[in-house]
């Protein structure tokens, strides 16, 4: 399983001179299983540079897209995404109970007139859908499950196992914050992430941070880094980063978390994710 990087930045694209390093695009993540199926979690603005990508593979006619969740900076993407509009592809979208209808709805309504000059009936890909919420899907050798995330409005993190390797993405998910009635607790976060090889989450503030912003429906990357040791993943990525957070900071918040990770003598190797990034398990 090889993981792909597209847009890691949280709820707004930030380019620009202090963002080069780790990227200025939203959320948008590549997995390509071992027998070159194409998983998308995520359509922020990342996705354009994906499906540029995609569209040079004259043998690609079918992808996966796993929306978390439906706020602006994850789908805010998809209109610029140009396996969208061609035939010769099928989309099969995967998400929670009401997926179709962020499709439809919130793409729809922000490629309407005066936001958008494209309609979303020149989208010409055959969408497929999955009905209801499946906790458990199998997509060839490779099984997908979803738990849903502590974040207003709701949404879902997933697990991927394909063979012995294990992937969690929890992109936008509150720890040890409040509670919006739409989560688990972080005792069954921390058993859905149990032995990962790689755990990436949200980790938007800082604790000072964080403690201004409860509510906000992120996670201190303080309490990120907590739960993946205790959870005993073996790689931990922070992503979701804040569009006010520079390279330099970045870099400062890496090495402060080996310094935790260190301190308390946890064999989790963690890392800011940046965009570009590519991971093998």
């Amino acid at each position: 399983m090889k993981i792909r990087i597209w847009g890691c930045r949280g709820s707004i694209t930030s380019p620009g001179r202090s963002t080069i390093k780790y990227g200025g695009n939203t959320t948008c993540i590549q997995v390509t299983l071992n027998d070159g199926t194409i998983i998308i979690f995520d359509a922020g603005s990342g996705i354009r540079s994906l499906g540029n990508e995609l569209i040079k593979d004259t043998a690609l006619s079918e992808v996966y897209l796993f929306f978390t969740h439906g706020h602006w900076d994850h789908v805010n993407g998809f209109p610029f995404f140009k396996p969208a509009y061609s035939d010769k592809y099928t989309i099969k979208i995967r998400g929670g109970g009401r997926i179709k209808k962020l499709l439809r709805e919130y793409v729809e309504e922000q490629m309407k007139a005066p936001f958008f000059p494209v309609s979303i009936n020149n989208l010409k890909a055959n969408f497929e859908f999955t009905s209801g919420r499946p906790q458990q899907q199998q997509i060839n050798n490779a099984k997908i499950i979803q738990i849903p995330l502590n974040h207003p409005n709701g949404g879902y993190g997933y697990k991927i196992i394909e063979d012995d390797r294990i992937f969690v993405f929890f992109p936008d998910n509150e720890l040890k914050g409040k509670d919006f009635g739409t989560g688990e607790t972080f005792a069954s976060y921390q058993k859905f992430c149990s032995n990962a090889d790689l755990l990436i989450h949200d980790a938007q503030y800082t604790p000072k941070e964080f403690k201004q912003k409860i509510g906000w429906g992120h996670s201190s990357f303080l309490n990120t880094i907590k739960l993946g040791m205790l959870s005993n993943v073996k790689k931990l990525g922070l992503f979701h980063h804040d569009p006010e957070r520079t390279d330099r900071q970045l870099d400062k918040i890496g090495d402060y978390a080996s310094a935790v990770i260190k301190k308390y003598k946890s064999e989790t190797e963690c890392f800011v994710v940046f965009e570009g990034q590519e991971i093998v398990l």
